[in-house]
């Protein structure tokens, strides 16, 4: 097995070379990102990336700059310890997010992902309101959600909370683990082995690092306690990082999320939603929107217990989360589109006194 096929490549990606690029560009994989700076990879190699100022003036959001986990074409020089990055591969997956703040745009979290480990742990962090979340992201980025239940040394009674993670899981693969003791570990190996690229999403102290250590063998990761009082996580973490596992297999570390904002979610909503999308077959207006309107058939199901109340009200809120963040982000490339036009329009008319002299 060659090195880049150990960092993940395959022919989605050597189809998109060109002849000529062959020649003058090395493909290699973004392995280390943080503040805009990075770290590619060739596998027997890594170096740090300049991004050159074309390549940012050429990039009309925060999404088209390179990701940890994207492959990139680039130019190495003898006797220097960075690379020039000649152009990025075309995604086959990304899981994104809005970026934290008050503005509307999109964040690149990891790319070219095959799974997303959604962990969570068994103290005050379990929320199943965040867990629909994440599967809605996941489920939109193109990649398998596998939901991981850390920490299961601090709860005597895992058993008794699967059937809360069932009623939104739907399917979803679920493992409880404990990093520390060693329980579900050789599943979770297992299955990082043979899932291509995954990458760990969660929350700051749901233990995203220590996993990371006990995957790799090493303390690649630092490992903060959680706050006395409220459980809550500290940051470890700082930079998105790629491994490679020693049996096989790419991990992805991520610093924790304590925003976990929707970005363009219509079909991930949907399928984390399936059960809600059934039963809206049977409402008698084809676009209901389970609020109070007679026929309703989601509402019928909440009465009859089989659907929960706040299942139902969590749905609605995501969904007018993601049609405000559409609405923000149209805005936004409304404002872009005159932005540029009136700078059409400058230089037009700059040239028409010009030519006038």
């Amino acid at each position: 097995m060659s090195s880049l096929d150990q960092l993940g490549w395959d022919p989605f990606f050597d189809r998109q070379l060109m002849d000529e690029e062959r020649a003058r560009w090395t493909p290699a994989r973004v392995v280390w990102e943080g503040r805009e700076q990075y770290r590619v990879s060739t596998g027997g190699a890594t170096w740090s990336m300049q991004l050159p100022g074309r390549f940012r003036h050429a990039a009309r959001t925060r999404a088209d700059l390179p990701a940890v986990g994207d492959w990139v074409l680039v130019a190495m020089r003898s006797g220097d310890d960075r690379v020039a990055i000649h152009r990025t591969l075309v995604r086959r997956s990304q899981f994104s997010r809005s970026a934290a703040g008050r503005s509307t745009e999109q964040q690149v979290v990891a790319a070219n992902v095959d799974t997303v480990l959604i962990v969570t742990s068994f103290n005050l962090d379990f929320n199943l309101r965040r867990i629909e979340r994440y599967l809605a992201l996941t489920w939109e980025s193109g990649a398998r959600p596998v939901i991981v239940v850390n920490k299961a040394d601090m709860c005597p009674n895992r058993e008794g909370w699967r059937p809360e993670i069932d009623s939104v899981a739907h399917g979803v693969p679920m493992l409880a683990t404990s990093a520390l003791r060693g329980d579900g570990m050789m599943e979770l190996d297992e299955l990082v082995r043979r899932s291509g690229t995954t990458v760990l999403l969660g929350s700051s102290g749901v233990g995203k690092s220590t996993l990371i250590n006990a995957l790799t063998g090493h303390d690649r990761q630092s490992v903060l306690p959680t706050r006395d009082g409220d459980d809550r996580g500290r940051h470890s973490t700082t930079a998105r990082q790629l491994f490679c596992l020693p049996r096989g297999g790419v991990l992805i570390d991520t610093p924790g999320m304590r925003e976990l904002q929707l970005w363009d979610a219509d079909a991930g909503l949907d399928r984390a939603f399936a059960d809600i999308q059934a039963l809206a077959g049977g409402c008698r207006f084809r676009d209901c929107s389970h609020g109070g309107e007679p026929g309703c058939a989601v509402l019928a199901a909440v009465d009859r217990k089989e659907l929960a109340a706040d299942r139902l009200d969590s749905y609605r809120r995501l969904q007018r989360e993601n049609h405000f963040v559409r609405l923000r982000h149209d805005e936004r490339a409304r404002e872009e589109r005159t932005r540029l036009a009136k700078r059409s329009a400058r230089a037009l008319r700059l040239q028409d006194r010009l030519r006038g002299r």
